[in-house]
């Protein structure tokens, strides 16, 4: 879950922000709130779509007759959707305007959700999931640009962290209340419900989001290039290992709990990991100009004591809602943090770092999905904690290591004006 920017305008787009001194007043006015909120809403509604499973597993298996590793699939084959799709079809629509695209985008998820909410059939609902990974790939592939666009060059940070907040708040209110919802209704409320914000959404954007040419011929990005400058291959590392530590657990939350015996409690457990996620993104967003390496350690760290947490003393319930704070303390603000390192260190092939980052996020999605099932039926539930603890150390000596590009302690070109 993550974006590719069209950074070849973003620095144009606030160039003249760099003269002259300002207050903190004039400076918030430049950021286009409704619109920016507006690219949140969508981040959301991609967001939940992609997670919303993990709250409603058993019911969607009964209803669809398999069982819970199965249906456990239907959050691989979304990110499958993604990671297969992001990079050409990104190239393909390269030319588009971007508002066009996020209308495309979007209107695939209101198409895919009906389907899934009204499908009986699980090969049905499998491909409809795919069919919103797809559009995830579209729009996960301009999300963060379009933000960028937006600001001028001091507060393009700001304009990202505001519009990756549609993430946890899919997570701290998005999932627990579709988990309610099919608790007291049926799940496929839930996915109607998806529908329904996205058409309002639809109108939204038309109404508030401004338009911008996509890109000139020639301008498509190259991988291997990217692949080559220093930083980018660290990013993209500890983008697919820390996605897939992740995943592997939350895809799975309701499980999880379900064996401790807080199978009732899986929406106040996501509750509280989402709560504590607002606060991650809050933190992530004001510091993030200074302090993009150490709030990336800290959030590796964090998620790795959740984990330890919840191998050790899971049997302990107060123990395991501290876990869910600091798994989303964590968590949180990782999004931001790992499009504006690619971002950074990308330099002038940023866009394709971006578009690759998009790809391995959703094969960590993919990924932990799939491992998560096997262990699931291997090992059972309480091998996931375990799992993440072990992919986060090489995490961890990674952004360790780029020290020098990647995660370097002082971003590059972000001067404050």
């Amino acid at each position: 879950m993550s974006t590719a920017p069209d950074t070849a305008a973003g620095s144009a787009a606030g160039t003249g922000a760099r003269s002259g001194t300002r207050g903190r007043g004039e400076e918030q006015q430049k950021l286009p709130l409704l619109a920016l909120l507006a690219l949140a809403t969508a981040v959301f509604i991609t967001s939940l779509t992609e997670t919303l499973p993990a709250g409603l597993l058993p019911a969607m298996s009964d209803a669809l007759r398999v069982g819970e590793s199965a249906t456990g699939q239907t959050v691989t084959i979304y990110a499958l959707g993604t990671a297969l799709t992001a990079i050409p079809l990104t190239a393909a629509t390269a030319r588009w305007r971007r508002k066009r695209l996020l209308l495309a985008a979007m209107g695939g998820f209101a198409l895919a959700n009906t389907i899934t909410a009204m499908s009986s059939l699980y090969a049905l609902t499998m491909t409809a999931r795919f069919v919103a990974g797809v559009a995830a790939g579209l729009a996960w592939a301009l999300l963060a640009g379009y933000a960028r666009r937006m600001a001028p060059v001091h507060l393009q940070g700001r304009a990202i962290a505001i519009a990756m907040a549609g993430i946890p708040v899919a997570l701290s209110l998005g999932v627990p209340a579709g988990t309610f919802l099919g608790k007291v209704t049926d799940w496929r409320v839930a996915f109607f419900a998806m529908t329904a914000l996205t058409v309002l959404l639809l109108a939204w954007i038309v109404a508030t989001v401004p338009d911008f040419p996509g890109q000139a011929s020639g301008e498509r990005p190259r991988m291997l290039r990217a692949l080559r400058v220093p930083g980018v291959a660290a990013v993209l590392f500890v983008t697919l290992i820390f996605v897939l530590a992740h995943t592997i657990l939350y895809a799975y939350i309701a499980a999880f709990l379900d064996d401790l015996g807080m199978g009732g409690n899986t929406d106040l457990v996501l509750l509280v990991f989402g709560a504590a996620s607002l606060v991650s993104i809050w933190i992530v967003g004001a510091q993030i100009h200074h302090r993009l390496r150490a709030l990336s350690i800290a959030s590796a760290l964090s998620v790795a004591v959740a984990a330890a947490l919840l191998a050790v003393l899971a049997d302990q319930s107060a123990l395991v809602y501290l876990a869910a704070v600091l798994w989303g303390l964590g968590w949180g603000g990782v999004p931001t943090l790992l499009q504006t390192a690619a971002g950074d260190a990308g330099g002038d092939q940023a866009d394709a770092a971006q578009a690759m980052l998009v790809t391995l996020w959703n094969v960590a999605m993919a990924g932990g999905g799939v491992i998560g099932g096997v262990l699931l039926d291997l090992l059972g539930s309480e091998s996931f904690p375990w799992s993440v603890l072990l992919l986060l150390l090489p995490v961890l000596g990674v952004v360790l290591a780029a020290r020098s590009h990647g995660f370097p302690a002082r971003r590059p070109s972000v001067e404050s004006p």
